[in-house]
């Protein structure tokens, strides 16, 4: 479905785009950055305005994504219809995704215990003598059991690695506690922020525009450096290599333009919203937070473990609140003081 306005504002929002990518040319303010007391580095996102969703019709994708499943390309309807949003205030967003070291950081100060532990049942990790023929998923992760966690994910991980295995309850947790001790309002992004966040200005499929092979360049998704380890999957990987067969440390790949890193690949972050099929029907231009209820929140930017085409600015996943996997991580918001 297509907006019969986009083109209008695609034109309208040049000056926004403009003004997104302006830092790197010089000619706006400096970066603006901040450091919690977790060391977590917060950059200071504009208000502004852009186009979200995707309105590409399954031809122009399948060109793009060769040998995708016609059935991938036409199950992308709840990105559109494409619709205006406008981000009302500024905000800060943390730079990298939550590491390793600043979650375990948090647990020691704070005693929180992480759900996979607290329920008993563990986490998945990637076994590379698990046989994929269990999963229904048809790959090397098993789970959940109780030896994996955000500790173990059955690849090695340093503190500066994206913590993994950590449910939406967990980031609020996080969240919670860190507005506590900082005086400050931290909380998960809403869709539409990290949308805005991801895009910074930009209306291409990616921050570096539309090619696919363009991500080896500006994150950590399926290559063919992860492949040796999905030989079934090769021919859905990038064709380059980016060093990385699992997690990488956080901040390896080119920012984007608001100076965001990891905002492709890496870890799946969790953002504060219902997921609703049709939410971008009913979804109001100013500061939408998504449906009132529902069963399941939505997780935003893609893995280490993530094909191209679902590592798109637009592209939309989601799991129960529950959910602990070896390819989700977490990524805060922090509110500026009004």
């Amino acid at each position: 479905m297509r907006n019969p306005g986009a083109v209008r504002w695609r034109r309208a929002g040049l000056t926004a785009v403009l003004c997104g990518l302006a830092w790197l040319a010089g000619c706006a303010q400096p970066l603006q950055v901040s450091t919690d007391t977790l060391g977590m580095v917060f950059v200071r996102v504009p208000a502004g305005e852009f186009l979200m969703g995707n309105d590409e019709s399954p031809e122009a994708l399948a060109k793009a994504y060769p040998g995708m499943e016609r059935s991938r390309l036409e199950g992308l309807s709840d990105e559109a219809p494409v619709h205006r949003v406008r981000i009302t205030r500024a905000f800060e967003m943390g730079q990298h995704e939550v590491t390793v070291g600043q979650f375990r950081a948090f647990l020691q100060r704070s005693g929180h215990v992480p759900e996979s532990v607290a329920d008993g049942t563990g986490g998945y990790g990637y076994n590379p003598a698990y046989d994929p023929a269990k999963s229904r998923r048809g790959d090397a992760f098993e789970g959940r059991l109780p030896r994996y966690s955000w500790e173990n994910p059955g690849f090695a991980q340093g503190d500066d690695h994206p913590v993994v295995n950590v449910t939406w309850n967990d980031a609020v947790a996080l969240a919670r506690w860190l507005s506590a001790q900082e005086g400050r309002h931290y909380r998960l992004p809403t869709e539409a922020e990290w949308e805005y966040a991801c895009r910074a200005g930009g209306s291409g499929r990616y921050q570096h525009g539309n090619d696919p092979a363009g991500l080896v360049g500006v994150g950590n998704t399926f290559d063919q450096d992860a492949a040796v380890n999905w030989p079934t999957w090769r021919d859905r990987a990038l064709p380059g290599r980016d060093g990385h067969a699992f997690t990488a440390p956080v901040g390896s790949f080119t920012p984007n333009a608001f100076g965001l890193h990891d905002m492709h690949g890496n870890v799946w972050e969790w953002v504060s919203d219902w997921y609703g099929e049709d939410t971008y029907a009913r979804s109001p231009v100013d500061d939408p937070v998504g449906p009132a209820d529902g069963d399941n929140k939505v997780r935003r930017g893609g893995s280490w473990h993530t094909w191209p085409l679902y590592s798109r600015c637009a592209y939309r996943n989601w799991n129960s609140m529950q959910t602990r996997y070896t390819l989700v991580g977490i990524r805060l918001v922090r509110e500026l003081p009004r």
